[in-house]
């Protein structure tokens, strides 16, 4: 029911003025006093733009009375090919500081609060809510990590990896260059983490991900656990499954709906009702 729905769009100010297209669905009736949950969700590379298409896979949590928010940050190409390569290699951290921008913004707009947003990326985008939660745990009530490419350094050193060559011209190449060597180490979200609360974090792997090895989510859980106060830090690991989860349907929603309860979980309503929808 396409009435229960409104869709918007704001801009956050990035540190260095740049203007950052946030989307937000919400229902209707959810009030804009601060007081909602909030999923903030993007990606951030590869000059992939991270598109407001519909889908009904968002509707269980945005039915509950949270609200969902797109970043378009740097790194992605969502305004132009400038846009992916002001968020890449020596200006990588632009993806991240954009990324708490947007938070900030929906917190400034009325939309949630400090504490009330989950963040939520996979892959490359779970780098980026990692890394975000590293510069400002005090922003997220708790963190989504799909398969992230957490372990920046290591994996970038280790040119026996067969995907570790091509991406050196995403991240930059530490084995031949210390200045690149540096950007990385600046925001690696596996060296970076900080010795104070971070609120809870899911991470997921695939036993047999090629793409962003097993133990890299693994790595980084137990460094949380070692390093960080707060959480809890969890980890669910597919024992049988790569990069992309589980191929069979059912399977893949029960995925889904466990990150999901997480999310409800770290905002306290998991008890919440869904709107009624007319039949």
């Amino acid at each position: 029911d396409a009435s229960l729905y409104v869709v918007e769009r704001i801009e956050a100010e990035g540190e260095d003025g740049a203007k950052i297209p946030v989307t937000i669905l919400r229902l209707k009736t959810t009030p804009k006093d601060g007081s909602a949950p909030l999923l903030l969700y993007s990606y951030g590379s590869y000059g992939i733009a991270t598109a407001a298409n519909f889908s009904t896979n968002i509707l269980p949590l945005v039915d509950r009375g949270a609200v969902y928010a797109i970043a378009h940050i740097r790194g992605g190409a969502d305004k132009g090919r400038q846009w992916y390569l002001d968020g890449k290699l020596a200006k990588k951290m632009n993806t991240f500081t954009d990324f708490n921008a947007s938070a900030e913004a929906l917190i400034d707009g009325g939309y949630t609060s400090a504490g009330r947003i989950v963040s939520y990326g996979g892959s490359a985008g779970g780098l980026l809510v990692a890394a975000s939660v590293n510069l400002r745990p005090d922003l997220y009530g708790g963190v989504i990590a799909a398969v992230p490419f957490i372990d920046v350094i290591n994996t970038m050193s280790d040119a026996g990896l067969p995907l570790t060559p091509p991406e050196w011209e995403e991240w930059g190449n530490p084995i031949e260059s210390a200045e690149q060597y540096r950007w990385i180490a600046e925001y690696s979200p596996y060296e970076n983490i900080r010795h104070t609360d971070y609120p809870p974090v899911m991470a997921t792997g695939g036993l047999t991900d090629y793409r962003v090895t097993y133990w890299e989510p693994a790595k980084w859980v137990a460094r949380l656990r070692d390093d960080a106060a707060g959480g809890p830090f969890v980890l669910r690991m597919n024992m049988g499954a790569g990069h992309g989860g589980s191929a069979a349907r059912f399977e893949r929603l029960d995925e889904r709906a466990h990150l999901y309860a997480f999310a409800l979980k770290a905002w306290g309503i998991e008890d919440a009702a869904p709107v009624k929808h007319e039949k």
